[in-house]
């Protein structure tokens, strides 16, 4: 390790001081992070806070690191952030620090707290970061860009970051391939990778692949009396209602547990409680299909390890290693070359 105040000590001093958050600053961040937004539920933000927590893990951090040739090179680089889940931008703001470089981070209006009570915490820990962390309410002339949003935003970034460095993200969804040999206790895990922070992360399952003649009710079956808490979530039985109203109108044949709609469908994508599937007759019918959908595809999650694709472990979707990086593109290799 290097001494206290460089970039990658400070995150590793961030990791325990989250570990030994005060249960009266928790609460408060708890509190203020759902009154924000009330998607973001006291559960989900802790959830959110474990994942930067084992993400900071200081051996994986140091690997992280060290694989890279980082200079300080205090380039201002902004960052359009998401906010569908809790401090889902945590791990931009973590490449852009300990690339050396300064961070102009423009917040969701959906995800104003959590950052940047991160941000502070950082600034208590390394008083350095007053001249390298920012979070502001426009950018301009900045040395590069990197933005999460839709695809429909991501033709405007296209046009206005054209002649500046960018990372350019655009919608992504993740998809499950069910073999048919998944034991229940698989099947009640593969909840989470659906149902986690409400199906909002482009982490989240919102499509099932099943093998030719697998019963559907086989998941929800599994699912039952695991998952129904969501019941007492207006937002999200709103959506819930809102959505079967639609399937009933238009006459679609779909499955209903009472706060989960499954329909077959060839789209990967979904609504809000609402959960796709289609049939598939070999791994060459899967590999066809990821060829074509390549760019929307953000996690495959499986039990079958295949040589063709690569899959993330079920329940894991939500768990991403340091070097996991959104639509697989290398940030940190990014941010150095500059």
């Amino acid at each position: 390790m290097k001494s206290l105040h460089t970039d990658l000590q400070t995150f590793v001093l961030l990791q325990d001081y989250l570990k030994n958050i005060g249960n009266e600053e928790l609460n408060e961040w708890l509190y203020r992070a759902e009154a924000n937004n009330p998607w973001f539920t006291q559960e989900n933000v802790k959830s959110a806070l474990i994942g930067i927590i084992d993400l900071l893990d200081p051996k994986a951090l140091e690997n992280f690191f060290t694989t890279y040739k980082i200079i300080a090179q205090e380039k201002k680089i902004g960052v359009i952030m998401a906010g569908n889940i809790p401090a889902v931008g945590f791990h931009d703001l973590l490449c852009v620090l300990l690339s050396g470089n300064i961070l102009y981070a423009k917040l969701s209006s959906e995800d104003t707290i959590l950052l940047k009570k991160i941000g502070e915490v950082l600034i208590k820990i390394n008083p350095s970061y007053t001249e390298r962390l920012f979070f502001v309410d426009q950018l301009k002339n900045m040395d590069a860009y990197i933005t999460t949003g839709s695809d429909n935003s991501a033709k405007h970034f296209e046009y206005y970051f054209r002649n500046t460095p960018h990372i350019i993200r655009k919608n992504r969804t993740s998809v499950a391939i069910i073999d048919g040999k998944e034991s229940q206790q698989e099947l009640i895990t593969l909840g989470e990778d659906v149902f986690s922070y409400f199906g909002l992360g482009c982490r989240n399952v919102s499509h099932l692949f099943l093998p030719m003649n697998y019963d559907p009710t086989t998941i929800l079956t599994a699912w039952e009396g695991t998952y129904n808490n969501f019941c007492n979530h207006n937002k999200y039985m709103n959506n819930y209602e809102y959505n079967k109203a639609i399937l009933l109108i238009d006459l679609v044949p779909h499955l209903d547990a009472g706060y989960i709609l499954l329909k077959e469908a060839e789209g990967i994508f979904s609504q809000i409680a609402t959960l796709t599937y289609s049939f598939y007759k070999s791994e060459n019918d899967l590999l066809e299909i990821f060829t074509e959908k390549a760019n929307q595809l953000q996690c495959v999650v499986s039990s079958i390890n295949s040589s063709y694709y690569n899959t993330v472990r079920i329940g894991a979707t939500q768990r991403p290693s340091i070097s996991d990086f959104a639509d697989g593109v290398d940030t940190m290799a990014f941010l150095v070359s500059l």
